[in-house]
């Protein structure tokens, strides 16, 4: 079911197995194929694993999509692209090939089961907001009512996140 008006998906991904610039590409690629249009992509960065440590570091990436699915749909398509690009559900923070994650859908806000809009650990992530602080910075998160600027500012982890050359 495609909604009325195209809406602004902010995307965050992530991998720390193989290589990682080619798998972000490969997510990428699928993205702007089967979600919508991308219309911003924020550099690459690099920082440690979060919440399980003993881990290869990961690299990540924020996209804003244009997309006419809905927030049910978006989840539907990035699961299946993880799914594609050899992603296994092992276990919770652990290794993985690609990880999409749904931050922010517009300025909806969903709470079901299944997903929650806005990503509910958005505002405790560095290595999500320094990206997503790149191509948004005065994007406001509609239940806290802070820039992303402000959350980053105010933001209690102190992994170092480092930007790639690409």
């Amino acid at each position: 079911m495609f909604t009325s008006m195209n809406n602004a998906v902010f995307l965050l991904l992530g991998t720390n197995l193989g290589n990682l610039g080619d798998n972000l590409a490969a997510a990428s690629h699928h993205i702007g194929e089967r979600v919508g249009k991308i219309v911003r992509a924020s550099s690459h960065y690099r920082t440690a694993a979060w919440g399980k440590t003993d881990q290869p570091e990961f690299c990540n990436q924020v996209l804003e999509v244009e997309t006419f699915s809905s927030p049910e749909e978006v989840l539907a398509l990035v699961l299946a692209i993880e799914a594609l690009l050899g992603r296994e559900r092992k276990e919770k923070w652990g290794e993985r090939l690609i990880d999409i994650d749904i931050l922010y859908y517009g300025h909806r806000v969903v709470q079901s089961p299944g997903l929650i809009i806005p990503h509910p650990h958005l505002q405790n992530r560095r290595f999500t907001l320094v990206p997503l602080c790149e191509i948004a910075p005065e994007f406001v998160h509609p239940v806290l009512l802070k820039t992303n600027s402000e959350l980053l500012e105010q933001c209690p982890d102190q992994l170092a996140v480092h930007k790639v050359d690409e």
